[in-house]
């Protein structure tokens, strides 16, 4: 009888600590720069999250493709219901005008590990 309840008990917890979990919704996935100059190579967005889950969310890394993009995240874990960002920049100082596109990976303790977000643009040659 105290195999079956002790049993019962870790089931019980187990559902309860498996449906307790912090979960990342994006306002966007994607940001388009649009067209800007080469004479002004440097290009910023902000990405917004929430936290829909009911545990605190902890962004763990975020890592951009490439050299050229920095990506800075609230370090802070982020309350249930409330908000956090991720401010990307990207410097097209000595890259070759035209489009381009580069992704920033998020890792999270949420219940989607990984999400992946993306900025493109197209860097116009400066008029001389």
């Amino acid at each position: 009888m105290k195999k079956t309840l002790l049993t019962a008990l870790m089931l019980v917890c187990g559902i309860a600590f498996a449906s307790a979990q912090a979960e990342i919704k994006f306002d966007k996935l994607t940001n388009d720069f649009g067209t800007f100059s080469e004479s002004s190579p440097v290009v910023t967005c902000t990405f917004t999250f929430t936290n829909v889950g009911n545990q605190p969310l902890v962004v763990n890394q975020a890592v951009a493709s490439c050299g050229c993009t920095v990506p800075e995240y609230t370090k802070d874990p982020v309350k249930p219901g409330e908000k956090g960002e991720i401010k990307v920049t990207y410097n097209g100082t000595g890259k070759f005008p035209g489009h381009f596109k580069k992704s920033i990976t998020v890792r999270t303790n949420g219940k989607v590990e990984m999400t992946r977000l993306y900025i493109e643009g197209t860097m116009e040659e400066k008029k001389n």
